[in-house]
């Protein structure tokens, strides 16, 4: 499983509780017993009656005890071979509960699969029924099946968990709307590992550095000790950065000063404009020019071209 793929598991584990009010929790699956067989993950229903005012999907969970859940992010499979595998774990579970609980155990066993979009062959050849914004039920199994298109969900703290799914725009919308909301650290593996825009994950980096708040620049800064913390190599690379910014700027201030001395000499007088452009000029190829020029220029703008 890839890192997006944890990534959306963590986060149903960290906010399920949370929205739920200890409604469900969810849980990382036993694997089951038919060569490799192994889902996602669950949703541990134990407080059913809490969960009718949550929005759609969570409501749907008030006659069950447990939802498999299948996440499919950007990039994965939704063709019918990858549902039919779904459907296979989802079956492989329910067998396992009924030898776990016996004959007592007259339980159905719902799925939930969990992606971007609606794929147009489910909706061809099984003719989904929509109950709730982004989310359908998917016959013959009805109640049992659910299929969740992330990008159509409303954008609300408590679908968070289903909205990671999200693809393409609606993706970047998403990462727009949510970065504010979450902490640092969610924000980090959320620019990491879901598949936005490379416009959009600029764009937010961005607006880390713009603000002014103390409270955003504390986390701001809480991001940047993540980083270094995860990744010791970049405390280096920094550090090799910033040995050269140093030298380089060290050459450019004796440059800068070097050409100053040689109009000075020559008689070549520099208005303030044209020191402020010198000084402006962070191209050390460029001043070491103006300098050759300014030995032979007759004039400074003749050297300073």
């Amino acid at each position: 499983m890839g890192q997006p793929d944890q990534f959306a598991k963590r986060t149903f584990a960290e906010d399920t509780e949370r929205i739920t009010g200890g409604a469900a929790r969810w849980e990382d699956p036993p694997e089951i017993r038919l060569e490799k067989v192994q889902c996602d993950g669950f949703l541990v229903i134990s407080r059913p009656d809490r969960l009718a005012h949550l929005p759609a999907p969570w409501s749907e969970t008030r006659t069950c005890d447990e939802v498999v859940v299948e996440l499919k992010l950007a990039g994965d499979h939704v063709d019918r071979l990858a549902a039919e595998r779904a459907l296979l774990r989802r079956q492989a579970r329910q067998v396992q509960r009924a030898e776990e609980q016996g004959p007592s155990w007259m339980g159905e066993e719902p799925i939930w699969i969990v992606a971007a979009h609606l794929p147009v062959w489910l909706e061809q050849a099984r003719k989904p029924v929509r109950f709730a914004p982004g989310c359908y039920r998917v016959e013959p199994l009805g109640h049992l099946f659910l299929w969740i298109a992330a990008n159509e969900l409303p954008l609300r703290d408590d679908l968070v968990p289903f909205l990671v799914a999200r693809s393409g725009r609606a993706l970047d919308e998403f990462a727009r709307w949510v970065a504010p909301r979450r902490s640092p650290r969610w924000v980090l593996g959320m620019l990491r590992y879901l598949a936005m825009s490379t416009s959009v994950r600029k764009e937010l980096l961005w607006e880390f550095e713009k603000t002014e708040d103390p409270e955003i620049m504390a986390r701001d800064q809480e991001i940047f000790e993540v980083l270094l913390e995860a990744r010791p190599q970049l405390m280096k690379r920094l550090l090799e950065e910033g040995r050269r910014e140093a030298h380089l700027e060290g050459r450019l201030s004796e440059a800068r000063k070097a050409l100053r001395r040689v109009l000075a000499r020559r008689q070549l007088e520099l208005s303030p404009e044209d020191d402020a452009r010198i000084e402006a000029c962070g191209d050390l190829a460029t001043i070491e020019r103006w300098l050759d020029r300014a030995v032979t220029a007759t004039s400074t703008s003749e050297a300073l071209q």
